[in-house]
Parts: C-alpha cells; structure tokens; sequence
C-alpha cells in the first residue's frame, strides 16, 4: 500500500474540510452533544469546524489527505487562551455556544500548563474511512511534536476511540466527568 500524500491546508481546503467534519463527527458524542438537534447540527457543526479552521490555517497546522477529505487539525504551542472567541458566539444560539463553552473550559482545565502540541480534530469523510488516513494526518501532527522536543494530547468522549488511539502510541492522562465523559490523552515526544 502506498502512502498517501499529506498536505498542509490552506484557505482553499476550508470547504471540504468542513464537509468532511461534518459528516465524519455526525454521530460523534460530543459533537451531539454540543448539537443535539438533527436539524440544525449541519449547521451549527459547519460553524463550529469553520471557526477552528480558521483559527489555525495560518498557523500551518492542519495536515490533510485528499483535500481535506481526511483532516488534522493541531493547536502548536502558545499562550493564547483556547476559548471560544466572540465570532462563533455570533453563529451560534446562545444556549449552544454556552454549551461550547462549557465544554472547552472542562477540557482545557485538563491540560497541562507546559508547552503541547494539541490535537483538537481528527476526522475522514465516511467516504474514504478505512483507508488509515486518519492514522497518516495525526502523525503528521506528532512529528511535528517530537521535533519541538514537546508532547501531545487530545480528548475523545468516544470510548471506542480511546482504545484506536492506545494502539497509535497514545496513554489516557486525565477523564473529566462533566459535562459528559471526556478521555484526555496524552503521547510523549519521541
């Protein structure tokens, strides 16, 4: 099998990336529920991928495959505040940027104070899942990590997803238990 080709987005890729979350996170439990209605969730997820996109594309840490069909989007290291910024609040009602908010606080109180890479996103489209995409872009993230001599981590509140992310090198660092269960995980650099 060949590898595939990882690229790093650019403002282009922000509509197929978004698609690809979209539909890659539909049935993903926080994704549900930071947007539990079925008929506003393609919206309010387009908004809320939208609004990470455009946070770091300029920082040149999001790894792609197939134009976004398969995604990474990494936090590099900083000091700035991972809050949700105003301009989402502007998309969204308030009682599900509230709910954003409150999420994002939970797991950012998790983490540590040192310097880390952050996974925030991984997601393929349904489309091409299988392929080990995913498994290709979050390297991309983790070589960048080890490089700065730094680890990483990422949340899941998928259970399923904690045991993938084992097998890829990664340990369990934290739960938090509200507002729902949210496994923090951690990889050392290497």
């Amino acid at each position: 099998m060949t590898s595939p080709e990882i690229t790093v987005a650019t403002v282009a890729d922000r509509g197929r990336v978004i698609d690809s979350l979209v539909a890659a996170f539909a049935t993903d439990p926080v994704l549900r529920y930071l947007f539990p209605d079925e008929a506003t969730y393609p919206q309010h997820a387009a908004a809320f991928f939208g609004h990470l996109f455009d946070k770091r594309v300029h920082k040149e840490a999001i790894w792609t495959v197939g134009n976004g069909a398969s995604v990474a989007i990494w936090e590099p290291p900083s000091t700035e505040d991972g809050a949700p910024d105003e301009c989402l609040a502007a998309q969204l009602p308030a009682d599900t940027f509230a709910r954003v908010r409150a999420y994002d606080q939970a797991v950012h109180a998790a983490l540590p104070a040192a310097p880390f890479w952050y996974l925030g996103v991984l997601g393929t489209h349904p489309d091409y899942a299988g392929r080990r995409w995913g498994h290709a872009v979050m390297a991309a993230g983790l070589r960048r990590a080890a490089a700065d001599g730094l680890p990483a981590f990422l949340e899941t509140s998928n259970p399923a997803n904690v045991e993938v992310y084992r097998r890829a090198g990664w340990e369990v660092h934290g739960v938090v238990t509200q507002p729902l269960p949210i496994w923090i995980m951690q990889q050392s650099a290497r």
